[in-house]
C-alpha cells in the first residue's frame, strides 16, 4: 500500500512539474484520470483484501467451534468396540449360568458397567441409530445383505448385524443390516 501511495504521490508531483512547465492540458488531463483510476483501484484492492480477512476469520471460528464440538469421535469410536465386546460377552451366557450365584454376582458387574458405559455416551451425545422396521437410509445404515421376507416390505430392516451410532448430528458408525426384499 504504501508503495502504490509512494508512486501516486511521484505521480502527481510530476503532473504538477508538467503543468509549471506548460504541458498541454490535454496531457494533465489525461493523467490525472489515470491517477484517480489507479487510486480507485487500490481501494477496490483494499476492500476486497478486508473482506477476504472477515471470511477467514468467520471460517476459522467456524472450525474451531467444529473441532471442539466433535473432538471426541474417535475416541467415541474406540469406546463402541468395548461396547460390542461387552454386548456380545452377556448375550452368549446361558439362562444356567446366569442361575448360579457367583456367576450372576459377575454378570451383574458386566451389565452395571454396561449401563455406566451407555449413560456416558448419552451424557456426551453419543445415541444409538434405531435400524430393525426402519427403512434403508443410506446415511445411517449399510446393507450387508438382502434377506427374502414375506412379512416385512422390501427395502425395510429385517436384521441388524452390528449397531450404529451418532455422535450429536454425524455419523460415528453406520449400522450394518439386513434389508428384506420380495421373496422369489
Amino acid at each position: 500500500m504504501i508503495e502504490n501511495e509512494d508512486r501516486y504521490e511521484n505521480e502527481a508531483e510530476d503532473i504538477r512539474r508538467e503543468t509549471a512547465q506548460g504541458a498541454p492540458e490535454v496531457a494533465e488531463h489525461d493523467r490525472v484520470a489515470e491517477f484517480e483510476r489507479q487510486l480507485e483501484e487500490a481501494n477496490s484492492k483494499a476492500l476486497y483484501a478486508a473482506a477476504e480477512i472477515q471470511n477467514v476469520r468467520r471460517r476459522l471460528e467456524t472450525e474451531k467451534q467444529q473441532a471442539g464440538l466433535y473432538a471426541t469421535t474417535q475416541f467415541a469410536r474406540d469406546m463402541l468396540a468395548i461396547k460390542d465386546h461387552l454386548e456380545r460377552a452377556l448375550n452368549a451366557v446361558s439362562e444356567e449360568l446366569r442361575n448360579d450365584k457367583v456367576a450372576s454376582n459377575f454378570l451383574a458387574g458386566i451389565e452395571s458397567t454396561a449401563r455406566e458405559l451407555d449413560q456416558v455416551f448419552t451424557r456426551h451425545g453419543v445415541t444409538r441409530i434405531e435400524a430393525m422396521g426402519e427403512p434403508l437410509d443410506p446415511n445411517k445404515h449399510q446393507a450387508m445383505m438382502e434377506i427374502p421376507s414375506a412379512d416385512a416390505e422390501p427395502g425395510s430392516i429385517v436384521q441388524e448385524m452390528q449397531p450404529g451410532y451418532m455422535l450429536k448430528d454425524r455419523l460415528l458408525r453406520p449400522a450394518l443390516v439386513g434389508v428384506a426384499k420380495k421373496p422369489d
